[in-house]
């Protein structure tokens, strides 16, 4: 019997395709992007703008979208929106990142539901990435984790309208109806 060899970030940067990612070993394609994905995806990171300012709340943080990020040689998800306070990514990186987040939003799309509710919280709790978003747009739903003592805790579960404090950008009160991409 062959033993199976788990794929390495050598041969994600190798792949052919263009919307993969490595997880668990695996070179997985991401789903194809439905418009309640991405306009979640934009308006929530048009929401945030006023944190990117290094004057802004919280000494200004970088966003990215759709971001690489290489926590361990067989595991480099792409983020929908991750985000690194300036204080510990003084600037931009070249190529994939290799620093873990200190927040990450994923916008969960059909069949991709146990990679975004199970396999990621397990990988940024082993990296210790101190916050944890999960959208839902179609439901209208957010939820929102923090890591304390080493476990997620729920600091907030949102449906519908109206506007939120939600850590770590609780700075703000944030639109729901910007964050469920209906905004």
């Amino acid at each position: 019997m062959e033993a199976l060899k788990l794929k390495t970030l050598d041969d994600l940067f190798l792949s052919p395709e263009e919307r993969v990612e490595l997880i668990g070993g695996d070179i997985v394609r991401r789903p194809m992007a439905r418009f309640a994905h991405g306009a979640a995806q934009g308006n929530l990171r048009g929401e945030l703008n006023p944190f990117g300012d290094r004057d802004g709340p919280g000494g200004g943080w970088w966003f990215a979208t759709e971001v690489s990020v290489a926590y361990e040689v067989h595991e480099c998800p792409s983020h929908d929106l991750a985000g690194w306070r300036r204080e510990r990514l003084s600037r931009l990186p070249d190529g994939v990142i290799d620093l873990p987040p200190d927040w990450v939003c994923e916008i969960v799309s059909p069949g991709h539901e146990k990679k975004d509710t199970l396999v990621l919280p397990l990988l940024l709790k082993r990296h210790r990435v101190p916050d944890y978003w999960l959208i839902w747009p179609e439901a209208r739903l957010l939820i929102a984790y923090r890591l304390i003592g080493g476990d997620w805790r729920v600091m907030a579960t949102l449906e519908g309208s109206g506007c939120a404090r939600i850590p770590p950008f609780d700075a703000i009160e944030l639109e729901l109806d910007a964050l469920l991409g209906s905004g």
